[in-house]
């Protein structure tokens, strides 16, 4: 990307412009084409930036944001075990286990059923600076998983809910030097409470749209307000257990370790991936005439948002402007824009910080010196920008 890209380039060259009222873009993030106006490039990222899409990987490039909804070929996808081809005539959706009435479901059993929708931006555990592009909004459309399950009757003794996808591949696992090769079904769970609070969903359709391949077609998971490896894709099965599932990719691969003094001892902590922490970065940085407009996402578990604030160097915070088509939407991940004015020659430094309605900061790089490992960055991301 060269040094200075019109806002129109970018457009021509990203996304497509036809149906953005549509897709909700408010006229704050995408005023008009104006003549002259340029991206100010980022002094913080390599300098030739690959996002050419993988065989296991769409990363999305943050600057090409341009409405509320993520267009479904722009979505950022990362799986573990390829990309499972589903007959959708063919497809059932098995409920088993603790249940009085194990059901099979075909797609059409399924959109029969009366559908919702959730408007709702999530991120990969492992996104991060500087590119912070493993992330996406997307209105999902689907049927309650609650509604699914109260078909097939709970029963008492269910306490977790494994979600079993098509995608499987053969795992060695060691247990005290006894290494068994088994081929296993990607899986993640939910506890009692989550899965029969009414808030996932059964997607089959994202933004009115069939889901893709990458999306997880035909079939996926979604969880309002958790990370992305918990809404599993090309859903397969349903099984309702009594005991904790501990499969690879949730009990060994996605977990968080964290150090919090107590007492004057470090005590160390680990936790599985599942709700959102609270985040915010800046997407980029565009200049018109002697203004500069600073424009960035939040992401978060659903709970309201208080306030975003921008700073420029070393100065002062100060508010930021959230777009109120995103905050709308409680689990959309929202927009926020802060105009800066007076912009002097040479390098500056610009972050942001989210704090939500319970008084939860976004946390500095610094309070998070004892998470031992990436997974889970939501720290305050400073980004470098020169004003010539």
């Amino acid at each position: 990307m060269s040094n200075q890209t019109t806002r129109r380039e970018v457009l021509k060259g990203g996304l497509a412009v036809a149906g953005l009222g549509m897709l909700g873009i408010p006229e704050w993030a995408l005023p008009a084409l104006a003549q002259g106006e340029t991206l100010v490039p980022f002094l913080d990222l390599p300098e030739k930036i690959v996002l050419v899409p993988t065989a296991d990987r769409r990363i999305i490039d943050i600057r090409y944001i341009n409405g509320l909804l993520s267009p479904r070929d722009h979505f950022a996808t990362t799986q573990h075990y390829g990309h499972p081809t589903v007959d959708p005539v063919a497809f059932r959706l098995k409920i088993s286990g603790l249940v009085d009435k194990p059901l099979s479901l075909s797609l059409d059993d399924l959109k029969r059923m009366r559908s919702t929708d959730v408007v709702f931006g999530f991120e990969c555990s492992g996104n991060r600076r500087p590119l912070q592009g493993l992330t996406g909004n997307g209105r999902w459309t689907g049927v309650s998983l609650k509604r699914v399950l109260d078909e097939a009757g709970v029963q008492d003794a269910a306490r977790e809910f494994v979600f079993f996808g098509a995608d499987h591949g053969e795992e060695e696992v060691d247990f005290r030097g006894t290494v068994s090769k088994l081929d296993q079904q990607f899986g993640r769970s939910l506890d009692r409470d989550d899965a029969l609070s009414g808030e996932p969903i059964l997607a089959y359709a994202m933004n009115g749209e069939p889901l893709t391949v990458h999306q997880g077609f035909p079939l996926r998971l979604i969880i309002p307000g958790w990370y992305g490896i918990a809404n599993v894709k090309w859903l397969a099965e349903i099984h309702a257990q009594k005991d904790r599932f501990l499969g690879k990719w949730q009990a060994r691969w996605y977990r968080t370790l964290r150090g919090e003094m107590i007492n004057g001892q470090m005590h160390w902590t680990e936790k599985d991936i599942s709700r959102l922490q609270l985040k915010s970065f800046i997407a980029r940085v565009s200049q018109a005439g002697d203004q500069h407009n600073v424009f960035g996402i939040i992401l978060h578990d659903g709970t309201p948002i208080r306030s975003v604030e921008v700073k420029i160097d070393n100065g002062p915070w100060q508010p930021a402007t959230i777009d109120p088509a995103s905050g709308r939407e409680k689990y959309s991940w929202k927009q926020f824009n802060y105009v800066w004015r007076g912009a002097t020659p040479g390098e500056h430094t610009l972050v942001s910080r989210v704090t939500d309605v319970t008084g939860k900061v976004q946390p500095t790089v610094e309070d998070l010196a004892n998470k031992k490992s990436f997974l889970e960055d939501n720290s305050q991301h400073e980004r470098k920008v020169k004003i010539g």
